[in-house]
């Protein structure tokens, strides 16, 4: 358990900090007035069990994790539209505090499971007590509906054992394109969806401030 503490530790940092800073970007958005184009943003380490299972699908030497499995840390940011991907995107390509090495679109091109989402691996420098440690990190960004539906062929997945029956197989993909339809149909009415919130948001806080 020592030597994991150690392997994992650094990969705890990046993704706390990584966190920080993109709730960080959202709170700028709030303060501006804007719609922000992230709802939230979660993150975790792989628990040791899961490590070790992918490693062996995989056929990864445990020697060789940091190098081969690109998913130990995971960050998530959920939007409310479809365009507020393409936003965090290019907001993400600009920062200067790490590296992206790769880019998958799995909403343009979708899984053949109806898995929907944006990946980016990241190369996140961590300041170690030796030194600068380099961190894949896995950064997926995905709509709220894209976010549920993969949390719920996650569950099934994980029930199965990743053998999930061929019956549920073909209603996760029709549950996939419904929540496709309506990230598509919210998106059609996105302007009055935000000018609905920021209302709601300036009474909350002129009610605020007259409390105050």
């Amino acid at each position: 358990m020592r030597k994991w503490e150690m392997l994992l530790t650094p990969y705890k940092q990046a993704v706390d900090e990584l966190k920080v800073k993109l709730r960080g970007i959202r709170e700028q958005y709030q303060k501006s007035s804007q719609h922000t184009p992230i709802e939230f943003v979660t993150g975790r380490v792989k628990p040791i069990s899961s490590i070790i299972d992918k490693a062996n699908r995989k056929n990864i030497p445990l020697g060789e994790l940091e190098e081969k499995l690109q998913d130990i840390a995971g960050v998530r940011i959920v939007t409310q539209f479809v365009e507020d991907i393409e936003t965090v995107v290019e907001l993400i390509r600009k920062r200067k505090d790490f590296e992206i090495v790769e880019e998958r679109d799995y909403i343009d091109h979708k899984k053949p499971s109806g898995y929907r989402s944006y990946h980016m691996l990241l190369n996140y420098p961590v300041q170690m007590i030796t030194g600068e440690k380099k961190i894949l990190v896995e950064l997926q960004i995905r709509t709220m509906a894209m976010n549920f539906w993969a949390t719920i062929e996650h569950s099934l997945r994980y029930k199965y054992s990743g053998e999930i029956p061929e019956n549920i197989k073909m209603r996760l993909q029709r549950a996939s394109e419904a929540a496709f339809l309506l990230d598509e149909e919210m998106s059609i009415i996105r302007d009055e969806v935000r000018e609905a919130q920021k209302i709601i948001s300036e009474k909350q806080e002129q009610s605020r401030k007259e409390q105050l």
